[in-house]
């Protein structure tokens, strides 16, 4: 299955947004130029430059907005690359865990770990199933620079055991998500996904944003970024 073949974002858990990043691909840039280009994935806090691009109005935000609204408001960034020194590879998962300020008693949440001095938890899972994940491409991803893969449909299974996930991808099929420098990429947060090494490793870059649009119970507060 390929790009062309993915419906819809609701029933596929997945839309992709041609040249949505065109326009402000200067300002990204610029955003992201003080940090560290040769990790394989940087979290990212507290880049006053990024809120533009992802406000309701922005050129990632509103890609977020056009499915929860405009309450959203971005809750976790990534920025991956691949290169020839860091082509990794990551097999079939969800992604299940937020970013909170700090830990608390929280009944439903947990386990909890901390990343990059960041915290982290496991909320229940429903709570993903409400929220989004946008993927903004600084680089051309074509079928041969490890894009994104997904098992469309997969975001309607709920929480999906380790052991049922090979069998889930079999019954859903994999869409492989090619992307132009300037795309972005529109997910369900809880759909299954891959990413296999570059056949032509260089740099492959890739803002990655969570996106929600409630507060957290129990006193429990996004760290944003």
């Amino acid at each position: 299955m390929t790009t062309e073949t993915i419906a819809d974002f609701a029933t596929d858990g997945a839309q992709l947004f041609k040249g949505a990043l065109k326009l402000s691909m200067r300002e990204l840039e610029a955003a992201l130029s003080t940090l560290p280009q040769d990790e394989a994935g940087l979290r990212l806090h507290g880049n006053d430059a990024l809120k533009p691009l992802f406000a309701v109005d922005g050129c990632i935000g509103s890609v977020a907005a056009s499915v929860l609204g405009d309450a959203v408001r971005p809750v976790r960034a990534i920025l991956f690359n691949k290169s020839p020194e860091t082509n990794w590879s990551l097999g079939w998962h969800q992604d299940r865990t937020i970013c909170v300020t700090q830990k608390r008693e929280a009944p439903g949440f947990g386990p909890w770990t901390v990343k990059r001095g960041m915290t982290h938890v496991a909320p229940p899972f429903d709570l993903l199933t409400r929220m989004v994940t946008v993927r903004a491409h600084l680089d051309d991803v074509p079928a041969t620079h490890a894009p994104l893969l997904i098992a469309p449909g997969s975001h309607k299974r709920g929480r999906v055991a380790v052991s049922e996930i090979d069998k889930v991808v079999e019954h859903c099929g994999t869409a492989t998500c090619v992307a132009e420098a300037g795309d972005v990429w529109l997910y369900a947060t809880p759909i299954l996904h891959a990413s296999e090494p570059a056949l032509v490793p260089k740099s492959r870059r890739v803002l990655q944003v969570d996106f929600a649009a409630e507060s957290l119970p129990f006193g429990l507060e996004w760290l944003g970024v």
